[in-house]
């Protein structure tokens, strides 16, 4: 049994409302759902009938991922009684959901945007939850979910039994506490946003060029054999994944661009040690339980300084060692001191030495017959001396003449020799001008009288 465990399992069965805040990887999910699922045996039954088995305790998680992590757990926890488990979230069908739904369900756990897609479409009703648990509620308020957070508790019962369990604890988080827990008890293990001691913390300053190499001359140096990479951006973890693949490692990318479906093979199959680098964005950053692995790298510094907690807590878990390699270039001052405020450490930027393996371009050559050599002698070309001008003969002299003006009338130009012409009528026209064209007066032509 882990700190938080010990701490909050007793809190939960007296039907207090608990603040859990502790390190990632320490089990706070069991330290919830093992005493709610011994309270909730009470309601056991062995009916088909789905009104004998209403929603009792939900769950709200942040990322699909992570609801569908904890689900497995309680299903792992629960699967010697007849409580009834399901999870629900978006990027999939709802039909199979809306299906297992209407069976009846004693614990839900869902994420908030497909959970109340499924209260509009009136496939559950939440008028009997006795238990409701806030996971990583930090997350949901960093990705905006406070408004749908406010509409799911105005569905729910006044008398109730609220838990929120957290690896940080921010401003925010105290307030939405302060707002919908009931005299709730504060439980820490250790020190509010602190990094788990089993993590080795290394930060290496490098260039952007040198990233992607200092990632692999790390996994060659210390003969890691997995790893998660964490990147800033979507397009920039699908690049990454292109480039390491054609370094030769099995490489996956998970990030929200990607189908619900492909996110949960990439998972599978790092799990299972079919891929070696998992390049990811932080939708992997809570909550994810893989087992040994050995380390964690964030190619970018997070903007977020509580994203670094998360980020490296995906290794040392249940106390096991693990290493957090994070890479730092000249742009990241401001973000490596928002995690130095956060964690309460000095942060010591180490040089990092990366050995260039890029094939070298050969020298371009002058001479296209022959490739140069480095034994042959250099080629001078000889400078020829300068020609002497040639005479030309039967040259004309006419053309050697300056110019000279004539004075001849034959060679002025025609329209000075043209004899002006004399006014017609009342004005003089120009003869360039043309007379304004007769119309009949029936047609609108003629002198008005």
């Amino acid at each position: 049994m882990t700190p938080i465990q010990a701490k909050a399992i007793p809190l939960v069965l007296q039907g207090r409302d608990v603040m859990g805040a502790a390190q990632t990887g320490t089990g706070k999910t069991a330290a919830f759902s093992i005493p709610l699922l011994q309270k909730m045996m009470r309601h056991e039954t062995a009916s088909v009938s789905p009104a004998r088995h209403p929603v009792r305790a939900l769950v709200l998680a942040p990322t699909r991922e992570l609801a569908d992590q904890v689900a497995n757990n309680i299903k792992a926890y629960a699967k010697h009684s007849n409580l009834r488990v399901a999870v629900v979230f978006g990027g999939i069908d709802m039909k199979p959901q809306t299906l297992e739904l209407k069976g009846g369900v004693e614990v839900l756990i869902a994420t908030p945007g497909r959970l109340l897609d499924h209260i509009e479409a009136k496939n559950c009703v939440l008028n009997q939850v006795e238990y409701v648990v806030l996971d990583e509620a930090d997350r949901m308020l960093d990705i905006g979910f406070l408004p749908d957070l406010q509409r799911i508790l105005s569905y729910l019962p006044k008398q109730r039994q609220t838990l929120l369990f957290s690896a940080t604890f921010s401003p925010e988080i105290k307030r939405l506490a302060n707002s919908y827990l009931q005299d709730p008890v504060t439980v820490e293990v250790a020190r509010a946003n602190a990094t788990a001691s089993t993590v080795e913390q290394r930060f290496y300053s490098v260039t952007d060029d040198d990233k992607r190499g200092a990632v692999r001359q790390i996994l060659k140096e210390r003969g890691i054999v997995q790893a998660l990479v964490f990147v800033n951006s979507k397009l920039g973890a699908a690049r990454l994944a292109r480039s390491f693949e054609r370094d030769g490692l099995r490489t996956s990318a998970l990030h929200g661009d990607k189908s619900q479906d492909e996110r949960l093979k990439a998972l599978a199959a790092f799990k299972k040690g079919e891929v070696d680098i998992l390049v990811c964005t932080d939708v992997a950053a809570r909550g994810l339980d893989i087992a040994d692995l050995p380390a964690v790298f964030n190619f970018d510094v997070p903007f977020n300084a509580e994203d670094y907690v998360h980020r490296i807590g995906r290794t040392g878990r249940a106390g096991a060692s693990g290493l957090a390699v994070t890479l730092v270039t000249r742009d990241d001052a401001r973000n490596i001191s928002d995690i130095e405020k956060l964690i309460h450490k000095k942060i010591e930027l180490e040089p990092l030495e990366v050995a260039d393996e890029r094939p070298r371009r050969p020298p371009r050559r002058e001479f296209d017959d022959e490739p140069r050599r480095e034994s042959s002698p250099t080629f001078v070309r000889p400078v020829a001396p300068p020609r002497a001008p040639t005479p030309q003969k039967n040259r004309d002299p006419f053309f050697d003449k300056p110019y000279e003006a004539s004075s001849t009338s034959a060679d002025k130009p025609e329209w000075e020799m043209a004899t002006p012409v004399a006014p017609v009528g009342r004005a003089a026209l120009s003869a360039n001008i043309r007379s304004k064209r007769k119309v009949a007066a029936l047609l609108g032509g003629g002198t008005k009288a």
